[in-house]
This record gives C-alpha cells, structure tokens and sequence, in this order.
C-alpha cells in the first residue's frame, strides 16, 4: 500500500494507533515494530483478533486480509507521522536541550493553552517512535503543537526534525548528558545545534536564552531569532524556599510570579514559555497565571511534604553533571539548616563518569552540604560522604536511622530507583 493509502485508513479508524500489544486499543492500527528483542510481526494476527482494524506488517510471509505488508513497519510509521503533520498550516514548536525540556514543555503548552488548543507531547514521547506517535494523535481543530525531541546519538535532532517539521524552536540548554553516545561534549553542541540548522534552512523562528553564551553562539546562525532574558524580557529570582518566586519584566511591564518550581535553573525554562506566549498573543497577566497553576509531577522539580515533616524535592527522573550540579547549588542556597542531599549516580557518561562524579563530591564538599551518595560510581569515588552501592542499601539504613523534619533534595539517574525511598522518607 502507498502511504496515502494508509492514511486513508488511519482517518476511517480515527487516527487510532497502537504499538504495544499490552496496551491495544479496539479498531486501531497495530504497527507491528520490531526491537533488539522483540518482533512484534509475530502479533500481528492476534492483534487483530483482540480488535484492531488492522496490522502493518514487514514479514511477507504473513498472509491475512486485515495485515498491511509494508517494507519497513518504522520507516512507515515515520513518513505516515509527516504526512499527517503536513496536513497543518499551523505553528509547530519543536523543543530539545539537555535538561529541563519536558518542563519547558509543559510550561509552554500551560501558557499557550490558555488562549489557543494545543496539542502537545505526552510524557517522554520525544525518540524515533514517541514523535510520530506524538504527531499521528494530532486532531484537525489543532492550533499550535509542541513537539519534544529527544537524541542520544548525533543526527537524531536533524532527523526528528525532518519528521516534525517544526516552524519553531526552543533548545533550552546543552550539557554533559549521553556523553557515550555522542562522543564527547562536542557531540552533544554539534547535535542540538541541528535544531537551529533546520530553522535556519526552512526560515523558521528559534527562541534563544540571550545570557548563555553557547546557545547564542550556535544559534548566530539563524536569521529569525526571538531572545529572553534579555533588555525587553527578563526575570530575577525573588527568592527560592524551596520554590521559586520571581520578577517578571517585559519592556515597560513588571509583575511578580509564585512559581511550583523548585530551584533557581528552573527561573530560565519559565522565562521561555513568557516569551513564546508573549509571541502568540498571550498577555502577561495570562502567563503569570498559567505559570503559577503549573505543578511539576513525575519526580521533575516536584516539591512534596512527607507524613514525617521532611518537605521532599523530587527531581530523581534523570541525571546529568549539569543538571545534578544546578539542583544542588539551588538546594545548598535554600535557607533551611536541616537539610541532607541524597545523590544517585549519573549514568551514560562513557570515559567521563569517574571524573564527573569527583567533581560532583568536590562541590558539596565546597558548599558544606550533608549528603548520602548512591551507586557505583560515587562508591568508588574517595570521599568523607557517607556512600552506598544501591538504593536498597540505602533504604535499610535510613529505616534504622530515620529523617525528620529536613529538607531533602532526591537527584539521580533512573536507573538508580531512587524512588524506592519515598515510603520511608
């Protein structure tokens, strides 16, 4: 079948779609992708039988009249995602950086949402699948969507991009992040920078952080570049305990916001939806309020109070030097004495992850912060901090020797499960 075939199809089944033979929905399309262990041609029929209208298919040898048989079930999936996206004369915001992407995100589809109907990405569906799954669930009284590209590996920025087509773009930051996968921290510029390359290209508008030095080089580039933090738009944190309030300035209007944000980093990823909002028309009293409803879930900046007083700032979904480094300058300035860091390894860090984890220790060490640190990597760095080799050696001890009424910050890669700590703290 030729893709506007299948488009045809996917609109008769309401653009339903499924991936997931856990999760299928009745009279949807099941793509029938394949993984370094799994092949999922080989559910293809039952899925079918489960409901689904109909199964794309790269395995010839699957005969059945509702199986679509296809070259490649991805690369269709991909152009099918594109073609759909090209049906919109709309604006679409595309938005990558090492840290703090999915909370621009979501910051910038509060803002945007309250004046427009948005369609955004849900969760992490930011790689090679989630985007065009992202964009094949986009219904026609769409007004704006924002799109969240992920990469771990060079070109993947440039070739989500090419799927996405976005007219717009954020890059919110680049950082020591997947260092294994892109070789070295040139590998994450040069990648991230393929969000500026491609609005260069096709004269699209990139929102640009005016006080990093990085992203203004690497975005020089582009001739339609919107700034914040700068002389018309800008913000000063007012005070962060352990949420952020601050100062909003845009030209001649000023106003206070209350954010649900913990940490000073958190002021420049607020300051981005200000702009993009203040781009379509969204007045200031509108962002102020749309930031202010704004509360971060999914251990991302999340501020919690625990049953034994201790108030909890999650920020354990994932890890980087930069990232880890921020959350504990903003935790050490909070004005709070009884507080304790709990710091889980970060992963992905290739040759560099032993140095990186030292100097992470010689920063608390300098800013005279208790902590507790978690994983291999911190056990085998020299230290006066107390360490353990996993969450669960952890746990044991913090359930014999318990805390109360503290501030603590909880940060670390996923792959540490951090959040087996909740029940006890």
């Amino acid at each position: 079948m030729e893709i506007q075939q299948i488009y045809d199809l996917l609109l008769q089944q309401e653009q339903k779609v499924s991936t997931d033979t856990r999760k299928l929905e009745k009279g949807s399309i099941f793509f029938a992708l394949k993984g370094d262990s799994f092949n999922a041609n080989e559910f293809a029929v039952s899925s079918i039988e489960s409901g689904c209208a109909y199964a794309v298919v790269d395995d010839k040898s699957i005969q059945h009249p509702q199986c679509i048989v296809v070259e490649d079930v991805l690369q269709t999936l991909q152009d099918l995602a594109k073609h759909h996206r090209r049906q919109f004369a709309i604006p679409v915001i595309g938005i990558t950086g090492t840290n703090g992407k999915t909370t621009t995100k979501e910051l910038v589809n509060q803002v945007l949402s309250t004046k427009y109907k948005v369609h955004c990405t849900k969760g992490n569906f930011n790689n090679h699948i989630g985007v065009p799954l992202t964009l094949l669930s986009m219904h026609e009284d769409t007004e704006i969507a924002i799109i969240e590209m992920g990469a771990n590996h060079p070109f993947e920025i440039d070739f989500l991009c090419k799927i996405a087509e976005p007219n717009y773009g954020v890059v919110t930051n680049m950082g020591k992040a997947h260092l294994d996968g892109f070789g070295g921290f040139e590998g994450v510029v040069k990648t991230k920078s393929e969000m500026y390359q491609f609005l260069a290209v096709h004269q699209g508008k990139i929102f640009v952080n005016a006080s990093d030095e990085l992203l203004m080089r690497q975005s020089a580039l582009a001739p339609k570049r919107l700034f914040y933090q700068d002389e018309h738009l800008k913000g000063a944190v007012i005070s962060n305990n352990p949420t952020v309030n601050f100062q909003l300035n845009y030209i001649t209007e000023s106003l206070e916001i209350a954010s649900h944000l913990f940490g000073e980093h958190n002021l420049i990823n607020m300051l981005c939806a200000a702009r993009v909002g203040v781009e379509f028309g969204v007045s200031l009293n509108a962002i102020k309020e749309a930031l202010e409803s704004y509360h971060p879930d999914n251990n991302r900046s999340q501020v919690v109070l625990s049953e034994k007083g201790n108030t909890l700032i999650w920020d354990a979904y994932n890890a980087n030097p930069s990232s880890m480094s921020a959350a504990v300058i903003a935790f050490a300035n909070t004005p709070n004495e009884r507080k304790v860091a709990i710091l889980g390894d970060m992963l992905e860090l290739g040759g560099e992850a032993h140095k990186e984890h030292e100097t992470m220790i010689a920063l608390l060490a300098k800013l005279n912060l208790p902590a507790y640190l978690v994983g291999p990597e911190f056990v085998n760095c020299s230290s006066s901090f107390k360490s353990f080799a996993n969450a669960l050696e952890l746990k044991e001890y913090l359930i014999q020797s318990s805390l109360i009424g503290h501030y603590v910050l909880i940060k670390g890669s996923r792959g540490i499960k951090l959040e087996i700590l909740k029940e006890i703290l």
